[in-house]
């Protein structure tokens, strides 16, 4: 027990160095509900179009151990990144009682709260900065990558590039337009199958009519060209329910920048 608060206190303290590291805490209520981020706000948002990029954490964890984790902002300074807060959440899975923080899964949860929080977040910044409209990313890590899916589904035509992380994509939640994605998994991932992640992979590669045959995109992912012009990184990792930090973090922005050119 005393080594688990050492390590619960390590991430605390490395959160937050993260969160003093150009992140700052911002609040919106959506329907009578404080809702909580860290952004990332570069000096020139005011004046010069910046990219837009939404990072979800997974269910159990929070903004902070986000930003610390999945460090967009530092990878990409130029970008404004948002690190949102969840709130207490049903999953099947890990937390039956929805006791941790988490996102909804399929559109009509909670009452689409999760989803009218993004709604608030996108207008604020965009009335309040010249976000560019043609650059606006979404990632997560598990509960945070079932969230990125979500959203793909309900706004494919406000993102320019997807990026969801050691999760599946539901059934229910429909993907009908090809958007250029990286996905990531994990070969010994105990909480997500990685059976069914490669499934996930499977359906990714049908939608964005990627060809059969991939080709080395970095040491461990696999992209998969595509005639619609909605590629597809598969990176597969040893580890387990992890993104594994610092180098898979590097290619994530790495894919959505070379999503410009």
């Amino acid at each position: 027990m005393r080594m688990i608060r050492i390590a619960l206190g390590l991430v605390s303290v490395c959160a937050s160095v993260a969160c003093g590291a150009g992140l700052q805490p911002r609040t919106w209520t959506v329907d009578g509900v404080r809702r909580e981020a860290l952004v990332h706000i570069p000096d020139t948002a005011k004046t010069t179009a910046a990219p837009l990029v939404f990072v979800w954490h997974g269910h159990g964890g929070g903004m902070r151990i986000s930003a610390w984790s999945f460090p967009v902002q530092a990878r990409w300074p130029e970008a404004i990144v948002v690190h949102p807060q969840g709130l207490p959440t049903p999953s099947l899975l890990v937390d039956p009682e929805g006791k941790k923080s988490g996102w909804q899964q399929k559109r009509g949860e909670q009452g689409d709260r999760d989803i009218r929080f993004f709604d608030a977040m996108l207008k604020s910044l965009k009335e309040e900065y010249k976000v560019d409209e043609r650059s606006i990313f979404c990632a997560g890590y598990s509960n945070g990558g079932m969230m990125t899916f979500l959203l793909w589904s309900v706004y494919p035509e406000t993102f320019r590039a997807f990026a969801p992380c050691a999760c599946v994509s539901l059934p229910v939640v429909q993907l009908s337009v090809p958007k250029p994605a990286f996905f990531l998994m994990g070969e010994t991932d105990t909480v997500v199958k990685p059976e069914w992640m490669r499934e996930t992979a499977a359906r990714l590669r049908r939608l964005n009519k990627c060809e059969d045959a991939g080709k080395p995109w970095s040491p461990d992912t696999v992209l998969y060209p595509s005639p619609v012009n909605a590629p597809l990184a598969v990176l597969t990792h040893s580890g387990g329910h992890t993104i594994t930090l610092g180098g898979k973090v590097d290619d994530i922005v790495r894919f959505f920048k070379e999503q410009l050119k």
